[in-house]
């Protein structure tokens, strides 16, 4: 067992939960690949075979989870099918297989090449390693008559600890049982983040030291400090957990709409994926959406929509916000054209071969060579609108340049919508006062900007402490979007995981966020923080935090100012 109790990793998701260990290893039975015959496919022909079966049969497996699932979890789950159904995949398979490789040898080989290429990719390509490999363990232990591996049903409640977790195990935790979730690897924005914030499990990430922990041995996992105690004294960990579940239960009645004690309003908005996202959503007490990724729409197309498909498609979402919010208020939705690219290829949209699509043609930069795309895009768009009669703005991702933001506002207001781009380079940040001059709103993508702004891939576990939103260069840059927004009296909002931190939240709103989006599950705790503050300590959060060393002074110094302590 680890040297010390106590383990700090990043805060991920709050809450606290106390309970015995579950590890998740997901490794194949020794046994299993030992007793693998070779010889059962005799040529290369055969083996190949065998590998389009149990490629298909993994991306279905996927697929149907994908279909039970919603929101980011369907998300990653789609593209994870993909991925394994990939037929540069299948052909880098082929190739080791006329080599002479067995088929296990070369499942391995092709993956470890691919894994090379996205790991060198950097970005949001990086974060498909993890995917690759669970897409391999999966693939093998059907080739060698294993069942798939993944995270083992827990017979009693648990606190989930893993190296890491697979999109398709993560989508999967029944937050009945997993009363938390800790792992060794991964950052604040990787996919295991994103999904146990929407799934509401206090969460932990990049916790060195944690497989070290005995199985079985009982912890206590603070997601809001971002520690797990190893064997706890049980009455004050169950005190802990009491208080915790208190603040829970009163944190669920609050029912908006988003304002500081003393009245400052926040719109308080979810981010959707699909209609039937978005009809979840529409239950919860938020005023609308802050950012409808449209793409995910159109994972599996090889073809483009066309406009009155696309307009039934926008139809959905702008229909399940077309009824009044909390409080009465009309409720709207911005829909963000096209974020492809990177590690969203879209078949209709992307080219197929760049060198560092991260930094490639992606968002809107697919326009750039074919502006019909957008067009129709933006058709479809008006068209869903103008039926649903919900108010609609329309933004676009990877701005960087204030023409850009021009030429695309230009575009969106020839059909009578309202006009934004997102903020997600760091250049359009600096730039974010002539921004607002071109165009209507700015929307802050704290993913992206975090990894940009600090050149880390958002998926290195040695790099965790920098794919943070907390860090100090970050806020800055959030700072001076949001006081461009103040001067110009422009929305400014963050549709980036950084709104689901309710700790977050206050900062941001304390240096003139006027919005925040966020996955349903985060909803409430953050408008019920937000309507525990003033909007003077909203302020001297975002002094406290602008004025930090690095993340973790500048939790600790903001968890300050808000007790008042």
């Amino acid at each position: 067992m680890a040297s010390t109790t106590q383990l700090v990793g990043t805060p991920v998701v709050p809450g606290i939960a106390h309970g015995p260990v579950l590890l998740a290893r997901g490794e194949i039975a020794q046994s299993a690949l030992d007793s693998f015959d070779p010889a059962a496919f005799p040529d290369a022909d055969s083996a190949l075979g065998r590998y389009d079966e149990v490629a298909a049969a993994v991306a279905d497996g996927f697929a149907a989870k994908a279909d039970r699932a919603s929101g980011a979890a369907a998300e990653v789950l789609t593209a994870s099918a993909g991925l394994a159904r990939d037929k540069g995949l299948r052909g880098a398979v082929q190739k080791e297989l006329a080599a002479g490789d067995d088929l296990l040898t070369a499942v391995r080989k092709a993956v470890d090449s691919f894994v090379a290429i996205f790991t060198s990719m950097g970005g949001l390509m990086a974060e498909r390693a993890t995917d690759l490999r669970d897409i391999e363990r999966r693939m093998v232990a059907r080739i060698v008559g294993e069942p798939e591996p993944g995270v083992p049903v827990p017979e009693q409640p648990c606190i989930l600890v893993a190296g890491d977790l697979a999109p398709a195990d993560t989508a999967g935790l029944d937050p009945e049982v997993v009363l938390a979730l800790v792992t060794e690897r991964g950052g604040p924005t990787s996919h295991t983040a994103i999904i146990a914030r929407q799934l509401g499990i206090p969460c932990v990430v990049g916790t060195a030291g944690v497989l070290d922990v005995a199985p079985e041995a009982r912890v206590l996992v603070d997601g809001t400090a971002g520690t797990v105690e190893v064997d706890p004294d049980h009455e004050d960990a169950e005190r802990r957990v009491a208080a915790d579940r208190e603040a829970r239960a009163a944190t669920a009645a609050w029912a908006g709409p988003g304002r500081t004690s003393d009245g400052k309003p926040v719109r308080i908005l979810a981010n959707v994926a699909d209609g039937e996202s978005a009809r979840s959503a529409a239950q919860a007490p938020v005023e609308g959406v802050g950012l409808f990724r449209t793409e995910l729409s159109f994972l599996n197309r090889k073809d483009e929509p066309s406009v009155e498909e696309q307009a039934e498609i926008y139809g959905e979402v702008l229909d399940a916000f077309a009824e009044p919010g909390p409080g009465g208020q009309d409720r709207y939705v911005v829909v963000r054209t096209l974020d492809a690219g990177s590690d969203k290829p879209l078949a209709f949209a992307n080219l197929t071969d760049e060198e560092n699509p991260a930094l490639g043609v992606r968002g809107l930069r697919l326009s750039f060579d074919n502006p019909g795309l957008l067009d129709r895009q933006l058709d479809g768009i008006a068209r869903a609108s103008e039926a649903a009669g919900t108010e609609t703005w329309v933004m676009a991702p990877m701005v960087a340049t204030v023409a850009e933001a021009a030429d695309f506002a230009a575009h969106v207001r020839a059909r009578g919508l309202k006009a934004g781009v997102m903020v997600e380079v760091p250049s359009a940040a600096l730039l974010a006062h002539q921004m607002l001059a071109a165009v209507d709103f700015l929307s802050i993508g704290t993913n992206d900007l975090t990894q940009y702004t600090m050149a880390a891939d958002r998926m290195a576990t040695d790099l965790a402490h920098l794919t943070d939103a907390w860090q100090p260069a970050v806020l800055q840059l959030i700072a001076i979007t949001a006081e461009a927004g103040r001067q110009a009296q422009k929305s400014v909002g963050v549709c980036g995981e950084a709104a689901a931190d309710p700790l977050l939240a206050c900062a941001l709103v304390g240096m003139g966020i006027t919005s925040l989006s966020m996955a349903a599950a985060a909803v409430r705790p953050v408008g019920a923080m937000l309507a525990s503050v003033t909007s003077e300590q909203c302020e001297d959060a975002a002094e406290a935090a602008l004025a930090a060393p690095d993340p973790q002074a500048a939790r600790e110094a903001v968890r300050t100012v808000l007790s008042g302590s």
